[in-house]
């Protein structure tokens, strides 16, 4: 059980969680539940789903686990219809999935440091590319497209994407992935104007640097120092620590609470400690 960060209540909600494998989504899925949504988690490896689903089931919550790609407009469409006869039509939809590709990073931070051997931008993979761009950005649109009908035809909704800071200024090594992120938030702006008139807002969030299993080596050092890298991002954030991912919980139901944000569409919240506001100076 974790300490939900505000008084809310989503009982009966009927929460569509994509990318719920992951550190991020799977606590928004716990998070959820705890305030009596109906939660969905949807992720490419279903054996992660399901086990969070069985734990949250077991305290008592509501919550089932369905595998499925983003990316396969038919499968999405049957995991759908899937949702409809478990639980009924979508409330919220969080659109999580999203990710990095090796292929699509350089191994140098400036070209004139590149040495032989060494990955740089003339050598980015455009299937790798292609694949990032696609999980990130297709990714959100289309179960968007697939979970938003249900909302157009109550006239009722929300959409909660995930970006990151990368959209507000690019890391250096994570091109397309930087560039994917713009896209997601510029697509948020796009949606939450397109679907203006029919009740449905939709906003995104933008987590700040997390440290998670996937990128702990890549953080810390084997004696636990921060490596350099990780050290040029406490330095560049003015509350020199990471975000947690139980911290974008408060901010994630403050978007997603259709009285508390009835107003709120369009919008990227930055949740980062501090990193987007600080010049370095």
């Amino acid at each position: 059980m974790m300490d939900l960060p505000l008084n809310v209540d989503f009982t009966g909600k009927v929460v569509v969680i994509t990318g719920a494998g992951g550190v991020i989504c799977s606590t928004m899925a716990r998070a959820f539940a705890q305030a009596g949504a109906k939660v969905a988690a949807i992720n490419r490896t279903g054996i992660k789903v399901e086990k969070l689903a069985e734990e949250l089931r077991a305290e008592g919550f509501i919550c089932n686990g369905y595998e499925g790609n983003v990316l396969d407009e038919e499968g999405m469409k049957k995991i759908h219809e899937q949702i409809l006869a478990d639980f009924g039509p979508c409330d919220i939809l969080i659109n999580g999935a999203g990710g990095n590709n090796p292929r699509a990073t350089t191994d140098n931070e400036y070209q004139h440091e590149a040495k032989p051997g060494q990955k740089t931008f003339f050598d980015l993979d455009m299937e790798g590319v292609n694949d990032l761009f696609s999980l990130n950005f297709q990714g959100t649109l289309l179960p968007t497209q697939i979970f938003a009908k249900d909302m157009v035809e109550r006239k009722s909704g929300c959409i909660l994407n995930i970006s990151s800071m990368n959209a507000y200024i690019p890391l250096t090594k994570i091109p397309a992935y930087s560039g994917a992120k713009a896209a997601v938030s510029n697509l948020t702006q796009w949606l939450a104007t397109h679907f203006a008139g029919t009740g449905i807002r939709c906003n995104a969030i933008a987590p700040g640097f997390l440290v998670t299993n996937q990128n702990r080596a890549l953080l810390f050092n084997e004696d636990g120092t921060p490596t350099a890298r990780s050290a040029k991002i406490l330095n560049g954030t003015p509350t020199h620590r990471f975000v947690d991912s139980e911290e974008l919980i408060g901010g994630t139901f403050f978007l997603c609470d259709d009285k508390a944000a009835s107003a709120v569409t369009g919008v990227v919240l930055p949740i980062d400690a501090g990193f987007a506001a600080y010049s370095g100076v």
